[in-house]
């Protein structure tokens, strides 16, 4: 089953339990989102769109901080069978620009703080036909986008019926890389890409519906937004969203909300075990707790098991392939080493010049295959 189809259907048959809960010190309080709610308010967001003229194969732009109106319009687009192409905020207006025009982005949601650096832009951008721009300190910054508050049924009748599953070839999200070769190109992940890569953590990982996870990281890369989010809603899971890392916040939360599961990257992990008397904490509850993103430093492997009594799974993977290896849940996890490839993943060393396969301890070009590589990079077919 695709994801999209599963989290509907979870949305369906557990419509109040809850799906995340969103933590940020801009506004009192914590919001609250059922899987019910989940999928009313993607539905309003697909209304939106739609009404925007947004038709399957269209670029929707996200350049918005880490926010529930965000999680909506990325879900909403790829249900609409159009391409999420999310944005780091910290992105300059040159490079924006350049985001922007290279994928002929129709619509881009923007930061309201981010109005006066963005707008000069906008000239020089043919393609974009408009952008709106959301205040997301508010709990929900668009309600012109629910002409059906009071239910789902009035959305589906003004959408229509949409065909699942969802075509698996199709593009459904566009992540640009950091361009180490060049200028960045927009890496296009399918449907079925993201189905291959969330089934084959489900099962390394063990993934359960009764797993809560603690989000820290931004969500618009693969690692935050693929990796950690989209795995907790493809298991039914319930997400517990901080806007902010905080490194006793941090802490306080996955002890006193009982967290399973936690991801990270080790500039996060160094900071934890930084805490004074991090000792302290008791974190015996969680049953996974891994790190990517950047090598895991063999001194900080061996202070967070001495801190913490967890040895962190170091595993690895990159725009364009979602994950690749991971250390096991179960059994040894060796300091230095990214582990095995995931289910359905096949890897191997190569000497660069030859292709030819190479012995063990040389180093040489890593060759990846899988349902989860990217079918391209965005009118770069070449590359």
């Amino acid at each position: 089953m695709m994801f999209l189809e599963r989290l509907r259907q979870t949305c369906h048959e557990q419509p109040d339990k809850v799906a995340l809960e969103f933590v940020d010190e801009r506004f009192a309080g914590t919001t609250v989102v059922t899987y019910g709610e989940l999928e009313r308010n993607v539905l309003n967001a697909m209304a939106m769109l739609q009404a925007k003229g947004i038709t399957p194969g269209d670029r929707v732009a996200l350049q918005l901080p880490k926010c529930v109106p965000f999680i909506y319009l990325y879900l909403a687009t790829m249900r609409l069978q159009a391409i999420c192409l999310p944005l780091n905020t910290g992105y300059p207006p040159r490079e924006l620009a350049y985001f922007l025009a290279d994928a002929e982005a129709k619509v881009l949601f923007g930061d309201e703080r981010s109005r006066g650096t963005i707008e000069p832009l906008l000239g020089d951008l043919p393609a974009l036909e408009e952008c709106v721009f959301l205040d997301c300190t508010e709990v929900d910054p668009f309600p012109e986008a629910r002409p059906f508050p009071e239910g789902v049924d009035g959305n589906l009748r003004l959408l229509g019926r949409f065909a699942f599953p969802e075509d698996p070839d199709a593009t459904c999200l566009m992540i640009y890389t950091s361009g180490t070769t060049g200028r960045p190109k927009g890496a296009e992940l399918t449907h079925g890409n993201l189905t291959a890569g969330l089934d084959a953590l489900q099962v390394a990982w063990g993934w359960r519906d009764d797993d809560l996870l603690l989000h820290v990281l931004p969500i618009f890369h693969v690692h935050g937004l693929l990796v950690a989010l989209q795995g907790a809603l493809h298991a039914g899971a319930t997400t517990i969203l901080h806007a902010k890392f905080d490194p006793l916040r941090t802490l306080q939360a996955l002890q006193d909300r009982r967290c399973t599961v936690f991801m990270a990257v080790p500039t996060i992990h160094r900071r934890l075990v930084d805490v004074p008397n991090a000792a302290q904490f008791d974190l015996s509850h969680l049953r996974l707790v891994t790190s990517g993103s950047d090598r895991l430093p063999d001194d900080l492997f061996t202070q967070f098991r001495e801190t913490f009594g967890h040895t962190l799974l170091e595993r690895y993977g990159m725009s364009e392939t979602i994950m690749l290896l991971s250390n096991p849940l179960q059994g040894e996890r060796r300091v230095g080493s990214v582990g095995h490839p995931l289910p359905g993943v096949e890897v191997r060393i190569v000497d660069p010049e030859t292709e030819m396969l190479l012995a063990d301890n040389v180093v040489g070009e890593v060759q990846v295959r899988g349902a989860n590589i990217c079918k391209g990079y965005w009118r770069q077919p070449d590359k």
